[in-house]
């Protein structure tokens, strides 16, 4: 596909001319011209530069944002290719302490609300106190540098103080939501082996409060490697807790002494630049999911990058993303405080008690930026509601959308029912480099329905199968030709390097290929035009396959199973089930609510599918992998002979079920 002229999609925002001058990128481009005599006269000479000119540039933001540290690094990067390639060796630092040069009296660090918890406000001075105490309570129990802290947190200030203290002493962070169930848990700690565990006792959504103390018990049998438990009553303060593992209460750690006065200093260890910050998770599409490791000085720079360059976040702003502690923009919401940004939490249903609850918000606390996912917008659009109308939403100034397309239509509900002088960033980039790689830019226009540039330092082409980048305005691979400091520095337990060299540099050796279709247009915008892989994207959250799969698996009736999801044009989506049944049975709405109870049980209402369908058998390739893939390109009505190869199949049978129901009409 390639577009013509009058295909140019309408201009939906301009930067003012003040907004240029006053944005970060304009201070960085003149800082570049005065300290570096480099000049750029457009945002496109300056990303030519930083992608083919990668030490200059990466060096010039460590200068630029003055990062604290210790020691010399000899090179900013050394290497032969992907991923192979080191960052500032011989430099120490530490993400909590870049955090913390921005304390102030001025403004909170912290707004939190939740279904149950009216606003509150948490001081810069009690977010170092209380996590200081915590960081003191990890070395008290022997924590050192590359031990794991896991947490099993809503999205509530306990867990921001939660990871900075772990950063702080250098242990690892890792954290699922109280959502998840026991098995799904247990898939991603149990490969990391954590030494604490910190847990609440239950959390509420949608007007429902759900006691999750017997799935804390289920987890730390689990996790024989956990010697503490750190417990929080969050769903109810008077709850307690029975473990066969020592517990201590939070309030009796961080409230230790009765003033943020007596209580200990912060400390930092300073630790090499690629020395573990915290451990994400892969979706688990062919496995347990894959434990990626991100780095203190790789994810520093990068968010010190995109929060200030890409999101303009400036030093007394509110910034606000819907997310739980399972998703990276979590992470990425603590990193707006590197920009000496309040963040703006909230734990709760974001269409409850009605589709306004977080607008609502947006008016309490003044959010400056408000970020959401994709689907949440097409959600508001099909809702009919008028946020701008009913609410006073003067302060904010950008939107971002992430975790799935934003299709055009709603762009353009953004700009005729929020703010027609809104600043709409649709960002994509993932767990696997806890960023974004296209995002937002103060410098340029919004177009309708695309993505207005690639990020600095990254060097993000269009490929076709062969490895060779396609025309501007045609679809291809989404690959990234040169190394980023983000991109993990490897994944926990894999010793040699093969599933992460698999996941992402085997179909172009030494070049990140990501898995989506990407259009790069003849004005340098993008479109991602959704998954090239058999990810499936849930309402905007990755789930993989394998986790519908395990669960499954512990229902007799069903042979065998296969889930896709479909995105459609209008932004929404539909996940069908697929079941193949053991001889002599039935497919009952008893059987189908069984399987929907195991797999909300087993891992969440997301990997809930929307209808589930009785087939003959599930099609497999000869090497014994099924074909989530090839059924989705039969079911989106793509060709035959492009979505897939007979000669491949160990059933190709199977696959004739597929065509003839999307001959009849489908869904």
């Amino acid at each position: 596909m390639s577009e013509s002229n009058s295909s140019i999609p309408k201009v939906l925002w301009q930067p003012s001319l003040t907004m240029q001058e006053d944005s970060h990128l304009s201070h960085f481009i003149s800082w570049l011209a005065t300290e570096k005599q480099l000049f750029f006269e457009d945002y496109p000479t300056l990303w030519q530069w930083s992608t083919e000119h990668l030490e200059l540039f990466w060096e010039s933001v460590w200068q630029y944002f003055q990062v604290e540290h210790s020691g010399k690094y000899q090179k900013v990067l050394s290497g032969n290719q992907m991923p192979g390639y080191q960052w500032f060796e011989g430099a120490t630092l530490n993400y909590t302490e870049h955090v913390f040069r921005q304390k102030t009296d001025a403004r909170p660090a912290i707004l939190f609300q939740s279904e149950r918890h009216g606003l509150t406000e948490m001081s810069w001075a009690e977010l170092e106190a209380q996590t200081a105490a915590l960081a003191e309570y990890f070395r008290e129990q022997g924590i050192q540098p590359g031990d794991r802290i896991a947490a099993y947190l809503p999205n509530s200030p306990h867990a921001v103080v939660a990871v900075l203290a772990a950063m702080s002493v250098g242990a690892v962070w890792s954290s699922c939501s109280p959502d998840f169930g026991a098995a799904s848990v247990a898939d991603r700690f149990a490969q990391i082996q954590p030494r604490i565990f910190i847990a609440v006792d239950g959390y509420a959504y949608g007007g429902k409060s759900f006691d999750k103390r017997e799935t804390v018990r289920e987890i730390c049998q689990l996790l024989p490697s956990v010697e503490q438990v750190v417990f929080i009553p969050y769903l109810n303060e008077q709850s307690d807790i029975q473990l066969d593992k020592p517990i201590t209460r939070w309030q009796d750690i961080v409230h230790r002494q009765p003033s943020t006065v007596n209580r200990p200093p912060l400390t930092v260890n300073r630790l090499p630049f690629s020395h573990p910050l915290w451990i994400l998770y892969s979706s688990g599409t062919t496995g347990i999911p894959k434990a990626i490791v991100h780095s203190h000085g790789g994810n520093l720079l990068e968010h010190l990058k995109y929060v200030h360059f890409h999101n303009d976040i400036r030093p007394g702003e509110r910034f606000f993303w819907y997310s739980t502690t399972g998703w990276m923009m979590w992470n990425f919401t603590v990193g707006a405080l590197l920009a000496g940004a309040t963040i703006v939490l909230y734990d709760g249903s974001p269409g409850y008690p009605d589709m306004n609850v977080l607008w609502e918000l947006a008016e309490k606390t003044g959010i400056t930026h408000f970020g959401t996912s994709a689907p949440f917008l097409v959600s508001c659009m099909k809702a009919g509601i008028s946020p701008g109308k009913q609410f006073d939403l003067s302060q904010m100034r950008g939107i971002g959308s992430t975790g799935s397309p934003l299709p055009p239509e709603a762009f353009g509900w953004v700009y005729d029912n929020i703010k027609d002088d809104i600043w709409l960033s649709s960002m994509a980039g993932g767990t696997d480099v806890c960023t974004a790689w296209v995002g937002g830019n103060p410098l340029l226009p919004v177009y309708q329905g695309e993505i207005q540039c690639r990020c600095l330092g990254c060097a993000m082409e269009s490929w076709d199968e062969e490895g060779h980048p396609v025309p501007a305005g045609e679809v291809g691979e989404m690959v990234v030709t040169k190394p980023m400091p983000s991109m993990p520095v490897y994944f926990w337990g894999d010793t040699n390097g093969e599933k992460y060299q698999a996941s992402y540099f085997d179909h172009y050796p030494g070049v990140w290929r990501h898995g989506d279709w990407l259009q790069i247009t003849e004005r340098d915008t993008l479109v991602i035009l959704g998954r090239s892989d058999a990810t499936l994207n849930r309402q905007g959250v990755r789930i993989g396959t394998a986790e519908i799969y395990r669960a499954l698996d512990q229902i007799p009736e069903l042979k065998d199973t296969l889930i896709i999801n479909l995105e459609r044009p209008d932004g929404s989506d539909w996940m069908p089930l697929f079941v193949a049944l053991q001889p002599g049975q039935t497919l009952t709405d008893e059987l189908k609510t069984r399987i929907k109870t195991a797999l909300r049980t087993a891992y969440s209402p997301r990997h809930v599918p929307d209808e589930i369908l009785e087939i003959p058998d599930v099609p497999y390739t000869i090497s014994g992998k099924k074909m989530e893939t090839p059924v989705k390109k039969v079911l989106q009505k793509k060709p035959l002979d492009k979505a897939f190869n007979r000669d491949s199949m160990r059933n190709p049978e199977a696959m004739d079920w597929f065509i003839r129901w999307t001959v009849d009409g489908g869904r």
